[in-house]
């Protein structure tokens, strides 16, 4: 076995550093898996993965599958865990409308299929060639609707997905959102009502749960912007239904610090090396 490396809670690596919570030592166990989820050292799956191959120390000794441990242990990885992981890569992806960002549904084809050399972007500065081992285990990190556009990513990387679809993510995304209220199509800013924008910042509730507060303003006078921390389900259609709005047009342009830039529909991108969401 490799020398392992210890992580620190923040999941960069850092010899000799224990994780460490700073709580008492009698605090509840958790999965072995799940506290390296927590930590940001790799997805739940992953971490099942490397603790089967014997990848993973706990307190100095090889781990065992389905192990429990409390926030005091240390945590270590196999330099084979680390290499493995450098090699998963996040693609960036411009949808176009039609369509689904998972599985295909109502004759919809999944985004994943633009992943192929054709539609790689002249333009990407990164210095990765594409190969097809890329495609496997390669999944959305949060979706845009078939009729949606926009910022999609795609990743092997079960941190990044983590970063942005976690539990406990509250990571902005973006959104340039064009309205018709009611017969109005130009000019929706003088027409809307100012009570009705403020509902839709703070005020409204989904699924029979109040909303977070949300950025919303007017980007020109038929366009909204808006910036989520959260995820439901047609979110911005549904907040735009209960205030009469109607979406005619919705593209997501940025996911926490990454923005879609210059990249045209139906092309994707690498993750560059500096970026981080």
């Amino acid at each position: 076995m490799s020398s392992p490396r210890d992580f620190s809670p923040s999941g960069a690596p850092h010899p000799h550093r224990e994780h460490s919570a700073q709580t008492s030592a009698c605090a509840a166990t958790v999965r072995l898996n799940k506290r390296m989820a927590e930590l940001g050292l790799c997805s739940r799956r992953e971490a099942d993965a490397w603790i089967a191959q014997g990848w993973v120390r706990v307190n100095g000794r090889v781990a065992a599958v389905g192990q429990q441990v409390g926030l005091q242990d240390r945590i270590e990885l196999d330099a084979r865990a680390q290499g493995q992981q450098q090699r998963l890569v996040t693609f960036l992806l411009h949808k176009p409308m039609g369509y689904v960002s998972g599985q295909a549904e109502d004759g919809h084809t999944p985004a994943v299929a633009l992943i192929q050399p054709r539609n790689h972007w002249r333009e990407d500065p990164s210095r990765m060639r594409f190969d097809a081992q890329q495609l496997r285990g390669l999944a959305p990190a949060g979706r845009l609707d078939s009729d949606s556009v926009g910022l999609l990513v795609l990743t092997q990387d079960g941190r990044v997905a983590r970063r942005i679809i976690g539990e406990d993510s509250v990571m902005e995304k973006e959104y340039l959102v064009r309205v018709q209220y009611g017969a109005v199509s130009s000019n929706v800013q003088a027409a809307f009502p100012a009570a009705q924008l403020a509902r839709l910042r703070h005020g409204l509730a989904l699924d029979g749960q109040p909303l977070q507060p949300a950025l919303v303003e007017w980007q020109n006078p038929e366009q909204l912007r808006f910036v989520l921390t959260e995820g439901k389900k047609r979110q911005i259609r549904r907040m735009c239904e209960l205030v009469g709005l109607r979406v005619v047009g919705l593209k997501r342009i940025r996911i926490g610090r990454v923005t879609l830039g210059a990249l045209p529909p139906g092309q994707w991108r690498y993750l560059l090396p500096h970026e981080q969401f």
